[in-house]
């Protein structure tokens, strides 16, 4: 090779060097300011989401971003200023996906109580209790069951007595006494009678659950997790500890039994405990029926009662169908006895013994009468009345619980302190935003950024 071909070669790779070097400089450069952006609106991002609620917090240990900076008033465009002023400027920033602690029956709400709970008290908290979960559906099914019994018993006393013409007396007649019972005011024949009941009400048309919500959009199943037997019972816990109860002492905030609003969702304290006791009645049937039935001394008393009641008839039929509805009505006034012991703080086991059996038959007869001062027992191997609403809100719809905790918590912070601005459905859990930003010479970078309480 000739010299000036030589130095013509080297010239070529030096050039051919020179530009590699220069692309790879280039290209370096280029990924910095992509990194560099990305850093910025990493930044911004959670320095925005720094600015969460802190009354939300502070009082029921869930983080949230007030998407209306304490306006009332909720725009997109709040987070964008908020991420401008934080730095993410110059770009554009579209929200791809976005949640709220409302959406989908508050999942988001409901997520990070289960997180929180699992963190502060660990899995092993309530695992002892994951093993009866399935005995309280069975119990509720059980009810149901009972209730159709129920009703059939007394409809087959009733055409016996119609086909033989005949009637049962009014004096000494649980069965009768049971039926007027009924016709009364249920939660006056249930509360203590040292208690009174709250006359709180709130305003059921603005209420959360009522109410349009603001929504998000998009799809956050790749950042959610299922809802299972654990994460049902720590949302059940959390609850008990941050909400108030009928058995406790009142509060300050919009309603005095908080945790029967977020079962039932009635405007007023009144009407949601008369419910969540209906439901505690046919809970404390089924067991209180089924001792009953097991009990011969028992049995023998409602069958001589019935054949007192039923001595001028002298039909065979209708004796022993008394007897049946008889001991109907008596499980149903020892349930009544166990929902008074539980509001007056006392505890009720799950299955009654001999010993732990609160009415007599001939205390049936004075149920609700002037003479009816029995508050109930104590027993000591019981279960107090928060542990019968753990079963409660555990068999209640997760969505349905999740929103109504949510219409207590938007109700509590506007009354006891004065967050009149604050909505649930304003408050952001999850979000996902696309940016672009044009970097020198004609050169787009889009990129996505997450960010999410969890």
């Amino acid at each position: 090779m000739k010299k000036g071909e030589v130095t013509a070669y080297l010239s070529l790779v030096f050039i051919l060097l020179l530009s590699f070097i220069g692309g790879i400089m280039e290209a370096a450069s280029v990924q910095m300011a992509k990194s560099y952006r990305r850093a910025d609106v990493n930044r911004a991002m959670e320095s925005v989401f720094a600015e969460y609620q802190k009354e939300l917090l502070e009082e029921y240990d869930v983080f949230a971003l007030d998407g209306s900076y304490e306006t009332g008033n909720y725009s997109e465009q709040n987070i964008e200023k908020r991420k401008e002023f934080y730095g993410a400027s110059d770009m554009e920033h579209m929200v791809k996906r976005i949640e709220f602690l409302t959406d989908n029956g508050a999942k988001a709400f409901y997520e990070q109580v289960a997180a929180y709970m699992r963190h502060k008290y660990g899995v092993d908290a309530l695992k002892d209790k994951t093993g009866i979960t399935d005995v309280w559906k069975n119990q509720q099914d059980q009810a149901q069951e009972y209730q159709k019994d129920e009703l059939k018993k007394q409809q087959d006393l009733e055409a016996l007595l119609q086909e033989n013409e005949g009637a049962l007396p009014e004096k000494d007649n649980p069965i009768a006494h049971v039926e007027q019972l009924k016709k009364s005011s249920f939660l006056e024949l249930v509360m203590p009678k040292n208690k009174k009941v709250s006359e709180k009400t709130i305003d059921g048309e603005t209420v959360l659950s009522v109410r349009n919500r603001n929504q998000g959009y998009g799809d956050f199943s790749d950042v959610s997790e299922e809802y299972g037997t654990l994460t049902t019972l720590l949302f059940g816990e959390y609850l008990l500890k941050h909400f108030d109860c009928a058995a406790g002492e009142p509060g300050d905030g919009a309603l005095d039994y908080e945790l029967e609003y977020i079962l039932e969702g009635k405007e007023s304290d009144r009407e949601n405990l008369e419910a969540v006791a209906k439901k505690l009645l046919l809970l404390r049937f089924v067991p209180n029926y089924a001792h009953l039935q097991k009990s011969g001394a028992k049995k023998a008393e409602a069958e001589a009662m019935a054949l007192a009641l039923c001595s001028i008839l002298a039909v065979p039929a209708i004796t022993e169908a008394a007897a049946q509805v008889i001991l109907l009505v008596w499980a149903f006034g020892e349930s009544v006895m166990d929902i008074r012991s539980l509001l007056n703080g006392s505890r009720v086991p799950l299955v009654k013994s001999e010993e732990s059996w609160q009415l007599s038959l001939a205390g049936l007869l004075k149920l609700g009468e002037s003479e009816d001062l029995n508050d109930g027992k104590d027993i000591k191997n019981g279960l107090p009345y928060e542990e019968y609403l753990r079963m409660l809100l555990f068999l209640e719809k997760k969505e349905t619980a999740g929103i109504r905790t949510l219409d207590m918590i938007e109700q509590n912070l506007r009354m006891e302190h004065g967050l009149s601005f604050f909505h649930a459905d304003y408050c952001i859990s999850k979000i996902e935003v696309t940016t672009t930003c044009h970097l020198r010479r004609g050169i787009t970078y889009r990129f996505q950024t997450y960010f999410g309480y969890n």
